[in-house]
């Protein structure tokens, strides 16, 4: 996923046998840094705005059958029926203002850190890193944004969860800024960092899977010439990410989701730490139950992954071709 653009002339030939003078290669044109942060931030929350409603169900999944508690749903398509009848089909979009937050910070920070590495460690001539690099600069990337973006996840979780709770269990927040105000309020500001350790290493997990095999998938395509750099090539590449990223980080997702839902009784909570969580889902729920919701966390990170790498793609491409003009 290189900001790295680059012009060069046809190779020489010989003429009657005189060798041709190589003509000198085109400067190479750069993204800003700052833009690449900015284009992060914005495709991240344009493509929320379409997929809010899996969010929601990927949560809702992650919370059955918690701690061995009958169930409310049957799968996915059942959740989301229920949600509509008994909620309303606007529930489906319940925190989008604490996924948009989420948004504005995580993704911000991942995919311009992402970006600015990867440019620092494609070599003069082009090259971009190589996957284990590029695994590397992501998990990096991942983790710094994850910090940022905590205080919104937290909200987040909270607000796609509170529609199955009991009327005086609900917490009602009506925005992620009023979310904010709540939690500071009654739980202590700290609260806003609640799970912050699951949620770095689940965007380890996420960005050197997501963005690693995105670059990777795209760089194949382009250099064996299965398809040339265009919107097929983004969603193809894009898919096999989101494919990626759901497989290693849907344990880790579905215990910061856990931890961060959680509530504290007699100043006791339900899970003491990561581990206590898989040690517990494991031993009540079943080992595969880690995987808990992977159809709807597959159906938020697919097209989000799409939406997310065609916005940044085109919005990169406009300000390539609006700068030079």
């Amino acid at each position: 996923m290189s900001t790295v653009y680059k012009s060069m002339t046809p190779s020489t030939s010989q003429i009657s046998g005189i060798p041709t003078v190589p003509e000198i290669p085109k400067p190479q044109t750069r993204i800003p840094k700052l833009a690449s942060f900015f284009f992060g931030g914005i495709a991240g929350m344009a493509a929320t705005c379409f997929v809010q409603p899996t969010d929601v169900l990927k949560n809702r999944m992650q919370m059955t059958g918690e701690l061995g508690v009958k169930s409310i749903y049957k799968n996915t398509l059942h959740a989301g029926v229920k949600i509509s009848r008994s909620e309303g089909v606007s529930a489906l979009w319940s925190g989008l203002s604490a996924g948009l937050m989420r948004q504005a910070t995580y993704t911000t920070g991942r995919m311009g850190v992402y970006t600015s590495l990867f440019d620092h460690f494609t070599s003069a001539d082009g090259t971009p890193p190589n996957i284990f690099m590029k695994c590397f600069i992501g998990a990096v990337a991942g983790s710094i944004g994850a910090i940022f973006g905590t205080p919104a996840d937290v909200v987040l979780v909270r607000m796609c969860l509170d529609g199955r709770n009991p009327l005086k269990e609900k917490r009602g927040y009506k925005n992620v800024f009023h979310g904010f105000h709540q939690i500071s309020k009654y739980e202590g500001a700290s609260t806003l960092l609640t799970g912050w350790r699951p949620t770095v290493v689940r965007a380890m997990f996420s960005n050197s899977s997501q963005l690693a095999s995105y670059s990777q998938a795209k760089q194949l395509l382009i250099h064996h010439n299965y398809m040339s750099d265009n919107v097929y090539c983004h969603v193809v590449s894009s898919v096999f990410a989101g494919g990626m990223a759901t497989i290693a980080t849907m344990p880790v997702d579905l215990c910061k989701t856990r931890i961060q839902n959680q509530k504290i009784l007699d100043g006791h909570s339900t899970y003491t730490s990561a581990a206590d969580v898989f040690v517990k889902t494991i031993k009540t729920e079943g080992f595969f139950s880690l995987w808990k919701g992977s159809l709807a966390y597959f159906a938020r990170v697919g097209p989000h992954t799409i939406l997310l790498f065609v916005f940044l793609e085109k919005f990169k491409s406009y300000y390539l071709k609006y700068r030079k003009d």
